[in-house]
């Protein structure tokens, strides 16, 4: 089964009440709407290399694994926060499940789109 199959059942199964439409398969990535107004688009393209860039009113943040902060104590995965910094990934790991790290992003973005209560620093 491929990445975006797996994750598209299981953004049915368990978040269809935060949806506010339904969920668009794209030919590369998932995209949703929660109903807190975050527009999710979400790339996978192994376990380990994945792009998840949201929007909400006011700003627009991400988590991706690009390998270009080494700097960072979550390298290669970093967390580009809406006031433009790039931080360490309060949430997802590329030794997890994709299921797992989405799962954990689709919760926190329900809570706070800006992810404010997890990233720090």
């Amino acid at each position: 089964m491929s990445i975006h199959l797996e994750l598209a059942a299981m953004i049915e199964a368990e978040f269809a009440r935060e949806l506010d439409g339904p969920l668009e398969q794209r030919q590369d990535a998932l995209v949703l709407s929660l109903q807190n107004g975050v527009r999710l688009t979400i790339h996978y393209a192994a376990q380990d290399a994945y792009s998840l860039r949201w929007q909400f009113e006011g700003g627009e943040a991400g988590i991706d694994t690009a390998p270009l902060h080494q700097g960072l104590g979550t390298f290669p995965h970093h967390y580009h926060a809406p006031d433009g910094q790039v931080r360490d990934d309060p949430l997802t790991s590329p030794g997890q499940a994709p299921v797992d790290n989405l799962r954990r992003l689709l919760q926190a973005l329900a809570a706070s789109p800006r992810l404010e209560a997890r990233a720090t620093g």
